[in-house]
């Protein structure tokens, strides 16, 4: 007789929600509906859709680890194009001061890998990494750097940016990215990832990572766009409708 197996923890892993409290809503909706109760949060939390300051309330009540994201830090202090400067005062001083101290990247143990989150890369919130792009680049996210600090290694790396889901895995390595909640562009559902495992464990034990797609009210999203006087509504509908990237050539 096989035993059964024990209980393990369930981590969701939630990033680029960009201001679609639609779709958050309905990822939420979904974790609970699983029991998971761990929520952490890869950044870019406000930015593109209208709602960031309910996005950023309604993370902050439920999730137990926000990393920060580029939109986070642009519109909290840097950006200066008509996106950030329409945002900013949206979500008000109090919630920029919290976006622009969130951390840049957390460690921690599940079943004995490593595992390291971040918003973008391990150099950083502008540098950018592709699932198209090389091997090289990919194998370099399990470095150290002055960013992510030099603990120890990390085995498993799971990061946002790009909007786009996927995992792949290299000799004792794994990439992923759990795709986006609020401005998906690979498929137009909001997307997520569940992390499963001893949550604190350095001893070695079961662990997988799985990609959840949800659908949620993309009309709804849109006609809220729309309604709050944000710049390019037709952009973002268009992306949200699509999952294309609004700078992308049309197709033929």
């Amino acid at each position: 007789m096989v035993a059964a197996p024990l209980m393990a923890d369930r981590i969701a892993l939630i990033s680029d929600l960009h201001g679609n409290l639609h779709a958050f809503e309905a990822v939420l909706a979904d974790i609970g509906a699983r029991g998971i109760t761990r929520i952490f949060n890869l950044g870019d939390l406000v930015g593109k859709g209208p709602a960031g300051s309910a996005v950023i309330d309604r993370s902050r009540a439920v999730c137990e680890v926000t990393v920060q994201g580029n939109w986070d830090a642009e519109v909290a202090r840097y950006g200066k194009g008509r996106q950030h400067l329409w945002h900013r005062p949206q979500v008000g001083a109090e919630r920029c001061d919290w976006l622009a101290n969130l951390p840049g990247s957390f460690d921690f143990w599940l079943s004995g890998q490593r595992v390291r989150l971040f918003h973008a890369s391990n150099r950083g919130i502008y540098h950018r990494v592709h699932m198209t792009d090389p091997r090289e680049a990919h194998l370099g996210m399990f470095e150290n750097t002055d960013f992510t600090g030099f603990g120890p290694t990390p085995s498993v790396v799971g990061y946002g940016d790009v909007h786009d889901a996927f995992s792949m895995s290299f000799v004792g390595k794994t990439l992923f990215n759990p795709g986006s909640v609020g401005n998906p562009l690979d498929v137009p559902l909001a997307s997520y990832a569940i992390l499963e495992g001893a949550y604190g464990s350095e001893a070695a034990g079961q662990w997988s990572i799985s990609i959840l797609r949800v659908p949620y009210d993309i009309e709804g999203a849109v006609r809220a766009g729309y309604a709050s006087g944000m710049p390019d509504p037709d952009a973002y509908a268009s992306e949200l409708r699509t999952a294309r990237y609004r700078k992308l050539p049309p197709l033929a």
